[in-house]
């Protein structure tokens, strides 16, 4: 296939204005493009490497790449596919959230060939003029058409005016960068219209918009942070894969086309198509060691039920005599959370020695040296 098809073809949902006007573009000179994430977690998960891809594709086809963190634009919150406005967020806790970022996504990122950008650098400082100015190129109807906001008020929810104004500010990040193409998921297309749009009117200049799709959760619906369904880039090898293994069957194929460069999968069984496709996304962020042995651990701890061999341990004498089994899941680090402990407990996702525990007020003073802890599927855990 040729180069610019093949850019303009896989891991692509849509290209707005047109496809054909910007393969025209793209023959005639290098562009300068964008994909943008708001910091409101330390944590990336797989459904942003799919628009981060193809911003490295374009990189590597000898465009000018920007990857921008929205350090402005994160204190409005995006209402995209939101039924409620997003709680308020600190600098101490975008500075956080956004401090390991860049570590996480080099395993997919040539960061000689892309570079770093923050919105707050030119949000933050626009004046109350700027922002009169940045608004007058649309209308207020036309904000308030948007699908997410009258889903809220068909159901007598609120849309507070500050939403209103995130497609404006993600908007005029492409006029403040002077960009060609923002890639962005199919949650964000009417931001990236917006911006098109502001483009047209303060730049006199046409903006191109590649919408990727979007994956779905281990849970089989929209991958977030909020839902509890992420793989995150952070995640060790073995709960990498072994989260991959637990997605429904019908979602395979799509992660083969939007994290790997894998061919299809129909010749395989659906077994060995979702090992092998686990195999190549833990080796992209852990390297091909980790990813055999983690396959080696699912095959053991899952397929076989057998406990591994290099539980980690947790001595009681750390706790008090009083705990309870929620404050050992989340002294040994085995859930981020004590609501996840609960939750998790409620579930019937604990068992000591094989027995389920959904006691949240079960004590320590229960448990012995040498007792085995299963949490979920994948982590284990045994008492010294």
């Amino acid at each position: 296939m040729d180069p610019i098809n093949q850019l303009l073809t896989r891991r692509v949902a849509k290209i707005l204005p047109s496809k054909e006007g910007l393969k025209k573009l793209l023959q005639q000179r290098k562009i300068r493009v964008y994909f943008g994430v708001d910091p409101t977690a330390t944590q990336l998960h797989l459904g942003h490497t799919v628009g981060i891809r193809k911003l490295q594709e374009f990189a590597s086809a000898g465009h000018e790449a920007i990857l921008l963190f929205g350090t402005g634009t994160v204190l409005v919150g995006d209402p995209s596919l939101r039924s409620e406005a997003r709680k308020s967020i600190t600098q101490e806790e975008i500075d956080a959230n956004i401090r390991d970022w860049k570590r996480q996504v080099e395993p997919i990122v040539d960061f000689d060939k892309v570079t770093i950008k923050q919105n707050g650098d030119w949000l933050l400082p626009l004046t109350l003029k700027d922002i009169i100015h940045i608004a007058s190129n649309i209308s207020a109807v036309q904000l308030f058409k948007r699908e997410s906001f009258q889903r809220r008020l068909d159901a007598g929810n609120t849309v507070w005016y500050h939403e209103t104004m995130y497609p404006l500010l993600q908007g005029y990040d492409s006029v403040a960068m002077d960009v060609d193409l923002e890639i962005g998921g199919t949650d964000q297309e009417f931001n990236m219209l917006i911006g098109r749009e502001l483009m047209r009117k303060m730049k006199h200049k046409e903006k191109f918009v590649l919408t990727t799709p979007m994956i779905l959760g281990t849970d089989g619906q929209q991958m977030s942070k909020t839902s509890g369904n992420c793989v995150w880039l952070t995640d060790t090898p073995e709960d990498m894969f072994g989260k991959i293994m637990s997605l429904p069957d019908n979602q395979t194929n799509s992660y083969r086309e939007l994290l790997t460069s894998l061919p299809s999968s129909q010749a395989l069984n659906p077994m060995a198509a979702k090992k092998e496709l686990a195999q190549d996304v833990v080796r992209q962020f852990h390297g091909a060691t980790a990813a055999q042995a983690a396959q080696k651990h699912f095959e053991t701890t899952i397929q076989q039920g057998q406990a591994p061999h290099d539980i980690p341990t947790f001595n009681l004498s750390q706790l008090s005599s009083a705990a309870t089994i929620v404050d050992l899941l989340e002294q040994s680090g085995l859930v981020q959370s004590r609501g996840e402990g609960k939750r998790l407990l409620q579930q019937q996702g604990v068992a000591v020695n094989q027995f389920p525990i959904t006691n949240l007020q079960f004590t320590i003073k229960e448990l012995k040296s040498g007792d085995i802890i299963k949490i979920g599927k994948r982590k284990w855990l045994k008492i010294v």
